[in-house]
Parts: structure tokens; sequence; C-alpha cells
């Protein structure tokens, strides 16, 4: 795990929160979701915020639990409306964060949890300089291709992209301000939570 220097600076565009707000990146197939829905069970008082799409559900996931499901004209809608805190649109698809929730629940004490693309990472850095911004890399390109190929649910030219995009996206990863490469579950996991919460733990104690 590498811990870089955190941006210091108020919400700068947004009324002073009271909580936090946490970004969690990486490529399609790293095993980011996992992650999160394991990070959620181990630590209940995180606030996950549910982000819209305009693509078709998977297999199992559920309509607010796992995304909010929408057509592309709402989701255009919404980002005229400016409903949504971030937005990208990623394999032909269209992914956003709720702005009324997020806030609500950073100004409640919450610390908000966001799983999203790279594209909308920045634009959280931009309204949100203090954001602790964290990415998950794959041990290798290869291992990233085997995952994305297990998973049985894309094309090769799907495959093709993702990949070529998960380039782009790890030469992006010195942007954050933490990088953990997920090449044992258990040991990524623990570090997440470690940088989520030994920070607190330390702080109380002194």
């Amino acid at each position: 795990m590498q811990v870089l220097s955190i941006e210091s600076g108020a919400f700068t565009k947004e009324c002073t929160p009271t909580g936090r707000l946490i970004v969690l990146t990486g490529p399609s197939g790293v095993g980011k979701g996992t992650l999160m829905r394991s990070l959620l069970k181990r630590h209940p008082e995180l606030y996950y915020s549910v982000s819209v799409t305009t693509r078709s559900p998977r297999p199992r996931e559920i309509d607010g639990k796992d995304y909010y499901f929408i057509n592309r004209s709402q989701f255009e809608q919404m980002v005229q409306r400016g409903e949504l805190l971030e937005w990208a649109e990623f394999a032909g698809n269209c992914y956003g964060t709720l702005r009324e929730s997020v806030l609500n629940q950073i100004h409640s004490g919450k610390s908000v949890v966001l799983e999203i693309e790279l594209e909308g990472a920045r634009q959280i850095r931009e309204t949100f300089p203090s954001a602790l911004s964290i990415f998950i890399l794959p041990p290798c390109l290869l291992e990233l291709e085997n995952r994305l190929r297990s998973r049985g649910q894309d094309s090769e030219e799907a495959i093709c992209r993702r990949l070529q995009r998960a380039q782009e996206e790890i030469n992006a990863a010195d942007e954050f301000n933490i990088k953990i490469v997920n090449d044992d579950f258990e040991t990524a996991l623990n570090s997440i939570s470690a940088v989520l919460f030994e920070s607190d733990e330390h702080s109380a104690i002194s």
C-alpha cells in the first residue's frame, strides 16, 4: 500500500460539512465492488451512495440497492437539473452520484463512500478538494484480463475496450491520495480499513 499526501483545504464549492467524503476508484474488473461490499459489512457506520446508471441490471443486481437503473433521457434530465454531484460515461453507459443524498449524509456527520469512475473522481476533486481518494490497482494487466474473462459478462470487443481504458486509468493512479494493490483480497480490504479508521482511532487516543 502506498500512502500519498492528502490535499488540504475546505470544501470550497459546497457548504462546509461535518462528515467526510471518500472516493474509491479503479479499473473495471479490479474487484472494487467486492471490496466495497465487504467494507460496508465490516463497517456499517459508513454510508454508501447508490449511483444511478443507464446500463441494464446484471444478474442478482437490485434496483435501489446496487444501482438506480434509469434510461438515458432520465439521466440527461438529472444532469440538466444539477441533481448529480458527478457523472461520467463508460463503455456506452452513463453513471452518476445523487447530489442531495450525499450532501445530506455528510452534513449529518456521516462518512460517505463513492465507488465511481476516474472521470467522476476528477470532478469530485474539483468540488471537494479535501475528499479522500483511493485507487485500487490490479497486480498486473494480465491478471486484470483474466478477471474480466472469468466474469463471462463481456464480448471480446468489450474486454479489449475495458483493458485499453484500464491502462489509461492506471496511468492516472498517482492523482489519488492512496493506492492499494488488490493482489490478495483480505490484505487489500484490511488496508482500506486501516486507511479509513486507524487515523481516527489514533486521534481519539491522543
